[in-house]
């Protein structure tokens, strides 16, 4: 026991050294982290607001069903629970011919103009919300067969549009997660790389007097997690101050017209996620760089 912390104390002792010592290359890998996980992070919060904006969007193309001028006030009322009920509707919410009108004549300033228009020039109508977009076709034709409706009308081009944007913003930004995450992991290996080079001399020795993979490789191993927490830190730190100050820039330009997710709502998300990739990067790129010179 007192031997495992003895040598956990040399790891960690060795690591620290090691970074203090090849200062200019444990900084330089320190901006890689920051810069990749900078980027990435940007990509993420634009993805996460896109696809805010275009719920948004989804939640206002609502499907406009008309009630059959056959149907009295109660039937009318009575098909609510009926269209509730179809799959894929989450709520409906009925219109009276007097809303309706009401909501007519407000689109216009001179009201005079329409006095003598009366309620029952309007139908009954419910909105109704539906719960995945993709679907709004298919719900659009199951209202259709409801015994009393009598007719559906729905964008369907713009819910057709609103699905392709989704599902290519969010196809874009695994792709450019991956590549970044790839670049990443490539360019840490070779910067400690590099580091390992200059100690390759020492390496051979350790070799010569018997040590094993293990102890020559988890020096290395904390270095790189210590390299990658730093840089996760550091980047988180900086991506939550530019999202600040870019939210704010949006919210001055575009008066209130576009709100931006609060980064305190993924705060936790963003963290936990930095804080593995830059510990794995750093780990991931410590062992790859070391791959070579403990060959036998």
């Amino acid at each position: 026991m007192k031997l495992s912390r003895n040598r956990t104390g040399y790891y960690i002792k060795e690591g620290v050294s090691s970074i203090f010592t090849h200062g200019l290359m444990s900084f330089a890998s320190v901006c890689i982290i920051v810069a990749f996980l900078v980027i990435m992070g940007s990509f993420v919060l634009i993805a996460l607001n896109i696809n805010a904006l275009v719920g948004e969007l989804e939640s206002e193309n609502i499907i406009l069903v008309y009630v059959h001028e056959g149907l009295s006030d109660s039937e009318a009322r009575a098909l609510g629970p009926v269209l509730r009920s179809t799959p894929n509707v989450t709520d409906v919410m009925f219109i009276t011919r007097e809303t309706a009108m009401d909501s007519f004549i407000g689109r216009y300033e001179d009201r005079e103009r329409f006095k003598d228009v009366e309620p029952s020039w309007f139908r009954h109508r419910y909105e109704v919300y539906v719960d995945d977009v993709a679907r709004i076709a298919e719900t659009h034709l199951a209202l259709s067969t409801v015994y009393g409706v009598g007719n559906v009308t729905a964008n369907l081009r713009v819910a057709q549009m609103l699905v392709s944007m989704r599902n290519i913003v969010s196809v874009v930004s695994i792709v450019i997660a991956g590549v970044l995450l790839a670049i990443a992991l490539f360019i840490m290996s070779n910067t400690i790389k590099l580091a390992t080079f200059e100690r390759r001399e020492e390496i051979s020795i350790m070799r010569m007097v018997g040590a094993t993979n293990s102890f020559i490789r988890w020096p290395f191993i904390c270095e790189g997690f210590i390299l990658g927490t730093v840089g996760s830190m550091s980047s988180f730190t900086l991506l939550w101050a530019l999202y600040r100050v870019a939210a704010d820039r949006v919210i001055d330009f575009e008066m209130g017209l576009i709100t931006l997710i609060s980064f305190s709502n993924v705060s936790w998300a963003m963290f936990i996620l930095f804080a593995a990739i830059g510990v794995g990067v750093g780990v991931g790129g410590s062992g790859m760089a070391l791959n070579k010179y403990l060959k036998v």
